[in-house]
C-alpha cells in the first residue's frame, strides 16, 4: 500500500508539473536566483573554510579553546564546542553538517552528536538582521531583544533536550574511543588531495542547499495555485515551507503587528521544511535520525513565540 501512495504521489506532482509548467519554470528561477545571490555567496566561503579545519588540527586547537567555556554550557566536549560555534554563526545547514561530520570522523558520540543537532542548527545571525529585522520589523527597538530571543531560546531549550539525552544514554558526554579519521589528514594525503576534498564536499553540500531550494520555491508555486485562497491555512502552510519565501508570506497577513511578529519569531526559529530537508541532506550516514530533530525544532519555535509574546504583552 504504502509503495502506491509514494507512486500515485509521485505521478500526480509529475502531471502537475506538466500542467502548470509556468508556475514550475517560475518558482524555478525564483529559488535558485535566491541561492545565487544569498545562500552561495555567504555560505560557500564557510563550507570551504570549515571543511579545512577538519581536515586539519585547527579544529582541535579551537576546541581547547573553547571547550573550557562550553563544559558547563551548553554542556558539550571540546570537540562539540566546533559545532556550536558554526551553528549558531553561519546558519542553516552548517550546525547540521559539523555535527554530522563530527560523529562521522569519531570525535564526538552518535549522541552528542543527536543532542548537538537539536540546538546548534539554526538561522545565522546575517539572515536575522538583513532579512527579518531589517525587512519586516520597523520598530527598532525591538531588533535587540528579538535578535537575543532567537538565540537564548535554542540555548534554553537544549537544556531540556540535555537532559534527556543524557538519560537516554549516560555517556553521550563521553567521547568515543574509535581513532579518528580526519584531523591531520593534510599530513597525510598532501596539501593539494586535501584542498581538493574540501572544495568537492562543499561544491556537493552547497548545491544540495540550492537545488533544495528551488524544489520547495516550487512548492510553494504549485501549493498557491491549487489551494483555495479561502482556506484559512493556506498562509501558515506556504510559509511553513521556506522561510525567506514564508517571512514574505507572513509579513503580508492582515492581522495586528505583534501578532505577526509572533508569527515571524516562529518561522525564523523553526527555519521551515526547506531547511529540514537540507538538513536531512547533510546528516545521512552518521546515525543521526532527522525526526527527533524535527519534532526538536518545533519546541524551539513555540518556545521562541511564547518569549516574543511575554516580551510584547508584559
Amino acid at each position: 500500500m504504502r509503495k502506491y501512495i509514494i507512486s500515485g504521489t509521485i505521478l500526480l506532482l509529475f502531471l502537475s508539473f506538466l500542467i502548470y509548467n509556468h508556475e514550475v519554470v517560475t518558482g524555478a528561477a525564483q529559488g535558485l536566483l535566491l541561492w545565487y545571490r544569498f545562500v552561495l555567496p555567504s555560505l560557500l566561503p564557510f563550507m570551504i573554510l570549515v571543511n579545512i579545519m577538519m581536515y586539519t588540527d585547527t579544529i582541535s586547537l579551537l576546541a581547547k579553546m573553547l571547550g573550557p567555556f562550553m563544559k558547563g554550557f551548553p554542556g558539550v566536549s571540546p570537540a562539540g564546542s566546533f559545532a556550536v560555534l558554526t551553528g549558531f554563526l553561519c546558519g542553516y545547514p552548517m550546525g547540521a553538517k559539523v555535527s554530522a561530520d563530527l560523529v562521522k570522523n569519531r570525535q564526538i558520540t552518535c549522541a552528542e552528536g543527536a543532542y548537538l543537532l537539536s540546538f546548534c542548527n539554526n538561522t545565522s545571525p546575517m539572515f536575522v538582521l538583513s532579512i527579518l529585522l531589517t525587512q519586516y520589523v520597523p520598530d527598532q527597538q525591538l531588533h535587540p531583544p528579538f535578535f537575543l530571543i532567537l538565540f537564548l531560546s535554542p540555548l534554553l531549550t537544549g537544556q531540556l533536550f540535555r537532559i534527556y539525552y543524557t538519560q537516554k544514554n549516560p555517556a553521550s558526554s563521553r567521547r568515543d574511543t574509535l581513532p579518528v579519521k580526519n584531523p591531520g589528514a593534510i599530513k597525510q594525503i598532501g596539501f593539494l588531495r586535501a584542498m581538493d576534498a574540501c572544495l568537492t564536499d562543499s561544491f556537493q553540500a552547497i548545491i544540495k542547499v540550492g537545488l533544495y531550494m528551488m524544489l520547495f520555491a516550487i512548492f510553494i508555486r504549485l501549493s498557491a495555485r491549487l489551494i483555495p485562497g479561502s482556506c484559512p491555512a493556506k498562509p501558515l502552510f506556504l510559509s511553513s515551507m521556506e522561510i525567506t519565501s514564508g517571512l514574505s508570506i507572513l509579513a503580508r497577513l492582515k492581522l495586528p503587528a505583534s501578532v505577526r511578529y509572533i508569527l515571524l519569531m516562529a518561522q525564523t526559529s523553526f527555519g521551515g521544511f526547506c531547511a529540514v530537508f537540507q538538513t536531512a541532506s547533510m546528516i545521512q550516514k552518521s546515525g543521526l535520525k532527522i525526526l527527533p530533530y524535527v519534532i526538536e525544532k518545533l519546541i524551539t519555535a513555540t518556545v521562541t513565540s511564547l518569549l516574543t509574546f511575554l516580551y510584547l504583552y508584559l
